[in-house]
């Protein structure tokens, strides 16, 4: 796969005005439409996160012709997310807030292109970063306490997952994103 570089830095450019007001958009999205990843959050000095985030999102905009360096930062990134208790299934939390702020921010420059560009470099950022991952058996298991009929059962939870799928392309690269909480 290629990303779109140029769509990816015209439509990153078009939001550095208002760099800092997109980062607490995007937190406030991914809580409001996700609040059990709050706890994640709990002890985190958030103003330092949101600058985190940005700086991230600088790095990767930056790098992309250069995917050597990403690829060594990304992998680092997500070896760190383990750390700070981020599972697979977090990853699509963060990809659909980050979607979701950028149509926001973007607004008629959100082209279907623009959105299948950031869509495409979230799944191969999240694939890089969970090849950085180093998750113990342990870390990805299931809850023995949940019991079958709730694993299941069709919930909303299940059902917006299998809408950012379909969003997502419904692709193996969609699949594994679908498995991912990337806080870039």
């Amino acid at each position: 796969m290629s990303l779109q570089v140029e769509l990816l830095e015209q439509s990153f450019e078009a939001i550095k005005p208002q760099a800092n007001e997109f980062v607490n958009s995007f937190y406030d999205n991914l809580f409001t439409a996700n609040p059990e990843a709050k706890p994640l959050f709990k002890t985190t000095d958030m103003a330092e996160q949101k600058k985190k985030l940005l700086n991230s999102l600088v790095l990767v905009v930056e790098n992309l012709r250069k995917p050597d360096v990403l690829d060594d930062a990304l992998r680092g990134l997500g070896a760190r997310h383990v750390k700070y208790g981020a599972l697979p299934e977090h990853y699509p939390l963060v990809g659909s807030a980050l979607l979701t702020t950028f149509e926001q921010y973007l607004k008629e420059q959100w082209t279907p292109e623009v959105k299948q560009a950031w869509v495409d470099a979230y799944g191969a950022i999240s694939q890089i970063m969970l090849d950085g991952a180093d998750y113990s058996q342990q870390d990805i298991a299931l809850d023995p306490e949940t019991d079958s009929a709730s694993a299941v059962a069709p919930t909303a939870e299940i059902k917006n997952k299998a809408k950012f799928f379909t969003i997502i392309g419904g692709s193996i690269m969609g699949l594994i994103v679908l498995l991912l909480v990337a806080i870039l």
